[in-house]
């Protein structure tokens, strides 16, 4: 296949959204990149719209139950932190990573989800050390790329204070372009989060989440200028773009407070779950309900009654019930036996105790037990798009795309290096491209 570019840039700035648009075209590095390039202000994402999922999506061009990452964490019912899909085997068939190694690519990966393990020759994944007996850079080293990262932590650690924020983007910034400099991979992914956790902590249009765009801006100048320091600037396509947005909530709805009384989630005198019948499995904006039992009708049955009643009352928060099969038709996992998306102002929580709903206060959020905006709402929601702004190589300049999905990047990307990603769910947006 033709090559349009030399090297692909693909920054990923977590919960940047379409109505950030008006923002970005006033801060002068994002003005760079729409003034050469190719946008859209209009991206469909996924369903449920939370961050895993989502760059699974990115790198596979397929919806999340046929990528296999269904949400960012596992069903562990009564785990309070429970495990993430870090790993690269998580992700069913190729991805643009792969296709490019096999390719003879040199590849780079900073804090890219579900990159752990993963065949990537500059390799940071993101992945916690999700045990107390664990220790973060120990975790890091031993499912990334071992030489690389301990030359990148002796270089920038200094800057990084765990995983708070801006420090991690920061610490995150500074791998990248000195990556850029040196290595000159061929593909380059890059995850900065800031702005996704001013949101989560402070509401969407906070001035801590304006401040955090304006950083964006200068963290995607530094990357702008490193690709012209290493003399590649001119053969390199640099992609910005947006995984979900966000919504502001008040509520938390937690359902399992429900199955608990009903007796279908039992827990010992800690608090801690003994056996299971259904349970709620949040994807925050959005909940998978799964049985234990797949085939257990009767457990089906009362739990699909009992929230036909909830969607009665919109005080309740959900505002429409799936079935199984209805949710995979969206791109979601039809194993669940139901998904259940929530109204605007609510979000879904696994909490097992006190009331059904909970008014969220603002020592809630400063204890970190819940949010105040968050993702994983429906794609259809009013105001809820993405962005994609593409420029450089191969990208033909002041190209206004009307609308595309989320799962036409992958394709669109491997179009860029020349690769194919075999059968995928998206489509090559070839009007961005100067061929």
């Amino acid at each position: 296949m033709t090559r349009l570019t030399d090297h692909l840039i693909v920054i990923s700035f977590d919960c940047l959204s379409a109505l950030d648009f008006s923002m970005l075209e006033e801060l002068p590095n994002f003005q760079e990149l729409l003034y050469k390039g190719s946008y859209c202000k209009h991206v469909e994402t996924i369903y449920p719209s939370v961050t895993y999922p989502c760059h699974a999506t990115i790198v596979t061009g397929k919806y999340p139950n046929h990528h296999g990452v269904i949400n960012n964490t596992f069903l562990q019912p009564g785990n309070p932190s429970p495990d993430w899909y870090w790993h690269r085997f998580h992700i069913k068939g190729t991805t643009l990573y792969d296709e490019a190694k096999k390719a003879g690519m040199k590849t780079a990966a900073l804090l890219w989800p579900v990159t752990a393990k993963a065949n990537i020759d500059y390799n940071m994944p993101e992945i916690f050390a999700n045990r107390p007996w664990l220790n973060q850079i120990a975790v890091s080293l031993a499912n990334g790329s071992v030489f690389y990262q301990i030359d990148m932590n002796n270089r920038f650690g200094h800057i990084r204070k765990g995983i708070s924020q801006p420090e991690l983007d920061d610490f995150v910034l500074e791998s990248a372009v000195h990556t850029i400099e040196t290595k000159k991979p061929n593909l380059m992914l890059v995850h900065f989060t800031d702005l996704d956790t001013q949101r989560h902590y402070h509401g969407f249009s906070s001035e801590e989440a304006q401040a955090a765009l304006k950083r964006h801006d200068i963290r995607l100048g530094r990357i702008l200028h490193a690709l012209k320091d290493a003399g590649i600037y001119e053969n390199s396509t640099i992609v910005a773009l947006g995984d979900h947005s966000a919504l502001d909530e008040s509520k938390a709805v937690k359902v399992n407070v429900l199955l608990k009384e009903q007796g279908l989630i039992n827990v010992n005198e800690k608090g801690k779950v003994t056996d299971w019948k259904a349970y709620c499995k949040s994807c925050d904006g959005s909940a998978y309900i799964y049985l234990h039992n797949p085939n257990d009708k009767e457990t089906k049955s009362r739990v699909g009654e009992l929230l036909q009643r909830l969607q009665e009352d919109e005080h309740n928060g959900i505002e429409f019930v799936l079935t199984g099969d209805e949710a995979g038709k969206r791109g979601a996992d039809e194993k669940a036996a139901f998904m259940i998306e929530a109204r605007r102002g609510f979000y879904f929580h696994e909490r097992l105790e006190g009331e059904f709903i909970d008014s969220i206060t603002k020592e809630d959020v400063e204890e970190r037990r819940y949010t105040v905006a968050s993702h994983g709402y429906s794609p259809k929601k009013a105001n809820y798009e993405t962005v994609l702004i593409a420029s450089g190589k191969g990208i033909r300049e002041k190209v206004n795309i009307p609308s595309m999905h989320l799962v036409d990047e992958g394709p669109t990307f491997a179009k860029l290096l020349g690769l194919d990603l075999g059968d995928t769910d998206g489509r090559i947006i070839k009007e961005m491209f100067d061929v």
